[in-house]
C-alpha cells in the first residue's frame, strides 16, 4: 500500500469552486483569473461568484449586499456566550464557541446558501464585539449602510476608515476567500460528508486555521517592516539577514513556484494607493530591494512575494493587532468554506481513507 502523509498530492474530491497552479502561477475562481476579479469586482461580487458558479447581476449583487447588512447583528445568546468566556481566551476559541449558538435545531439540516450569508455576515461582528470589550471598549452596531469590508473596520476602530485602507483589505479578502482543498476546507468537507450540518463543518473548520501551520499571523513581516522602518534602509537591513543564513519572512511558497498570484493583485492594488498609506508605500519598497537582493545572493532560487507580505503591510497599515490577523483571514475563508460545504452537499461521499497499522502483533 502507498503511504502519501498528509495525503499530499492525493486527489480528494472533483470541484468547480477554485483551481490553483502552483508552476504557472495562477489562482481561478468559477473559471475567473484572481487578478481580473480584484480588478473589476467588489468582495460582495465575488462571494456570489463563489456561492453560486457565476457572477451577479446588478440586481443580485443588489440583494446580495443587503442580505450580508441585514445578518450582521448578534443575537442575545451570542453575546451572552462571550460575555460569559473569560476574556484571556483566544479569538479563535471565541468564534468557534459564539457561531455554535446559530447551531439549527435538526442534527441533520441540508446547508444553505442562507447559511453561508449569515456565517459570513455575523463573523467580523463577533470579531469585533470581541476585541472591543477585552480593550473595555463599546463595540460600535454594524452599519447597514456600508459594505462588508468597510463596516468591518468601522465596528473595530470606531470610525469611519479611509478609503485606501478599505481598498486594501477588500483586495486581500478577496484573494483569501479561497485555496483549494487546503487543511482547513478539508476539515469542512470532511465533517458535511457525515451529513452533518454547516455550524458543525465550520466549527471544525475553525478548529484547524486555529493551528500555526495553517492560519498563523505574518507577524515575522511585520517585525521586518518594522525594522527596516524608511525606505532608505532597506537594502542595507535585508543584505545583512542574508548574510547572516536569516530567513526572510514573506518570500517563498510551498505551492507556488513562481509569483504568488495574490501577491501580485495585491501589489497591483496597493501601486493604485501610492502616496495615500506610508506603510503600503514602505511595504512595496521592500518587496523590489528583497527580491533584488535575493536575485544576486540566492540565483536560481525563483523567491518572491507571497500573499502573507502584502496581508502584513495591509494589517500594519489598518493598525489591526497580531491576535486579530487569524481571525481577519477567517473572516475571508469562511466564503470558501462555505462554498465547499455546499458543493460537498449535492454530490456527497463519506470521506473514509485508509491507515497503515505499524504496531505490533502480540501473541497471547
Amino acid at each position: 500500500m502507498m503511504i502519501a502523509k498528509g495525503l499530499k498530492d492525493v486527489v480528494a474530491a472533483e470541484t468547480r469552486i477554485s483551481h490553483i497552479d502552483g508552476e504557472q502561477g495562477k489562482l481561478i475562481y468559477r473559471g475567473y483569473d484572481i487578478g481580473y476579479l480584484t480588478a473589476n469586482h467588489s468582495f460582495e461580487e465575488t462571494v456570489f461568484l463563489l456561492w453560486n458558479g457565476k457572477l451577479p447581476s446588478a440586481s443580485e449583487a443588489m440583494e446580495l449586499n443587503k442580505a450580508l447588512a441585514k445578518n450582521r447583528a448578534l443575537t442575545p445568546a451570542m453575546k451572552a456566550v462571550m460575555n460569559a468566556l473569560p476574556k484571556q481566551l483566544d479569538l479563535m476559541s471565541v468564534i468557534r464557541a459564539a457561531i455554535l449558538t446559530e447551531t439549527p435545531g435538526k442534527a441533520r439540516q441540508t446547508p444553505t446558501i442562507d447559511q453561508a450569508v449569515r456565517l459570513t455576515a455575523v463573523l467580523p461582528t463577533i470579531i469585533a464585539y470581541w476585541q472591543n470589550s477585552t480593550c473595555g471598549r463599546t463595540a460600535k452596531e454594524p452599519e447597514e449602510a456600508f459594505t462588508h469590508i468597510e463596516n468591518y473596520l468601522y465596528m473595530m476602530n470606531g470610525e469611519r476608515p479611509a478609503k485606501a485602507q478599505v481598498d486594501a483589505l477588500e483586495t486581500y479578502m478577496i484573494l483569501t476567500l479561497e485555496h483549494g482543498m487546503n487543511a482547513s476546507t478539508f476539515s469542512a468537507r470532511v465533517t458535511a460528508s457525515t451529513e452533518s450540518d454547516m455550524i458543525s463543518a465550520i466549527t471544525s473548520a475553525i478548529g484547524t486555521m486555529k493551528g500555526p501551520l495553517h492560519g498563523g499571523a505574518p507577524s515575522g513581516v511585520i517585525e521586518l517592516l518594522n525594522e527596516v522602518e524608511m525606505p532608505e534602509k532597506a537594502e542595507q537591513v535585508i543584505r545583512k539577514k542574508l548574510t547572516a543564513g536569516e530567513r526572510l519572512m514573506g518570500f517563498g511558497h510551498r505551492i507556488y513556484k513562481t509569483h504568488d498570484p495574490r501577491a501580485d493583485a495585491l501589489k497591483q492594488k496597493l501601486l493604485q494607493l501610492r502616496g495615500k498609506d506610508s506603510w503600503l508605500d514602505l511595504a512595496v519598497h521592500v518587496e523590489k530591494v528583497a527580491v533584488d537582493v535575493l536575485h544576486e545572493l540566492k540565483p536560481g532560487r525563483s523567491l518572491y512575494t507571497n500573499v502573507e507580505f502584502y496581508a502584513a503591510a495591509i494589517m500594519k497599515s489598518i493598525d489591526l493587532a497580531s491576535e486579530l490577523f487569524t481571525p481577519t483571514f477567517t473572516a475571508a475563508r469562511i466564503v470558501g468554506w462555505t462554498a465547499h460545504v455546499l458543493e460537498q452537499a449535492k454530490d456527497n461521499t463519506i470521506y473514509r481513507p485508509q491507515s497503515q497499522y505499524i504496531g505490533d502483533f502480540k501473541e497471547v
